[in-house]
């Protein structure tokens, strides 16, 4: 077994302390790769992956499935965010999946670094997730909302697009 280089061994500890210190639950199934689960609002939970390589950090979160319609918007929106992001940007994976991805050079692995690059990931994840789930699956919000409301269903999982389904609905 060959051994870890010293920098990605002491990013690794660095992000480890960092990791606990942030009080966030997170697991390292590997040695030196990190499963953390940020805390949301709108998105209660995203898995934020860090890996630790022999030159960089990898950061991997998974924010929303292949869109089911207007994928051509989604992509725009979301080439049209990257830009102005930090740390991260938007991807999608082979099935069509939407990611934020990052790499982060090994050298700039510190405390105040991760704290500000898991902070992004989790703004841009929780204050996205709601655009993303409109743009992409807005029938099946508006079938679901139509569905529940009919049987005297609870709508109290689908509030946060109670504005999104009357704009919606206003125009048929």
């Amino acid at each position: 077994m060959t051994s870890r280089p010293a920098e990605a061994e002491a990013a690794a500890t660095v992000l480890r302390a960092a990791l606990a210190e942030a009080g966030l639950d997170f697991a390292e199934p590997d040695p030196g790769t990190f499963v953390a689960n940020l805390p949301g609002q709108k998105r209660l939970k995203t898995a934020c992956w860090l890996t630790v390589g022999s030159s960089n950090l990898t950061i991997e979160a998974f924010v929303v499935r292949k869109p089911d319609e207007n994928v051509a918007e989604v992509h725009r929106w979301l080439l049209a965010h990257n830009p102005r992001m930090f740390g991260v940007a938007w991807s999608v994976d082979d099935a069509g999946d939407i990611y934020l991805s990052g790499r982060w050079p090994l050298a700039a692995v510190t405390a105040e670094s991760i704290d500000r690059l898991l902070g992004a990931v989790l703004d841009y994840a929780d204050s996205s997730f709601n655009t993303l789930l409109e743009m992409g699956f807005g029938s099946s919000i508006r079938r679901e909302w139509a569905w529940r409301e009919s049987r005297g269903e609870s709508l109290a999982n689908l509030a946060a697009f109670e504005g999104y389904v009357h704009r919606a609905g206003s125009d048929d």
